[in-house]
């Protein structure tokens, strides 16, 4: 655990250090968020109906935006090759990585969002669970871009090849992230839609760290 702990510390210093990265991500959900207004018109009937699916592509496009750095910068530089070769568990840099990239990406997100969601003309009641669906998803999110990010490392265009890879892989979360924030505008239930995107973070979370390890290790090679 100390070592996982000076491992997320380092992380998220470096982060501090070039907050840049973060602000481009939340200046990027907040621009994305606001110009659908502009685009669909300022009917409330029309930015209600469409609020919870803008609010959750806007989140994960951002959060894709920070995605390619996750690794790369300590790929260059060796650090990556050195925490390998002394031994230190990958599956432990990998935990650590995921941890730091939520912390300085998704939570400013799940921030952000109820306050962008104001001008969308989201339902008052559809705030709370937009809340909830968010902090259920996004570590789903970090935890496959994790994946993505180790897959690409090194290669050429790898900003693209992030994309088509995780993407595809992001829809389930969009979809039952929506579902939950219509239901409850709706008057139905969202407790179900809300138990499966825990269901996928938790498989995410048993599954992505090794698959990156094994990625990072052959990277490394």
């Amino acid at each position: 655990m100390s070592a996982f702990s000076a491992l997320l510390s380092r992380d998220l210093r470096l982060a501090l250090r070039q907050s840049a990265d973060s602000l481009t991500v939340i200046a990027f959900f907040a621009i994305a968020t606001v110009l659908f207004p502009f685009g669909v018109g300022p009917e409330a009937e029309v930015l209600s109906r469409i609020a919870a699916g803008v609010v959750w592509v806007a989140a994960l496009l951002a959060a894709l935006l920070s995605l390619d750095r996750v690794f790369v910068v300590d790929f260059e530089d060796g650090t990556l090759d050195q925490l390998i070769l002394n031994g230190q568990s990958t599956v432990l840099v990998v935990l650590a990585k995921v941890l730091a990239h939520w912390l300085t990406t998704g939570v400013p997100l799940i921030i952000m969002s109820p306050v962008l969601a104001v001008t969308l003309q989201l339902p008052s009641e559809g705030y709370g669970v937009l809340v909830l669906a968010l902090l259920l998803g996004t570590p789903t999110v970090s935890l496959i871009g994790a994946l993505g990010a180790a897959l690409v490392l090194g290669a050429r265009r790898g900003g693209v090849l992030l994309s088509l890879l995780v993407l595809p892989l992001y829809i389930p979360v969009l979809i039952f992230g929506t579902a939950a924030i219509e239901a409850t505008i709706t008057g139905m239930p969202s407790q179900p839609m809300l138990s499966i995107l825990a269901g996928l973070a938790l498989i995410a979370a048993a599954l992505c760290p090794f698959a990156t390890a094994a990625a990072l290790r052959q990277a490394a090679e």
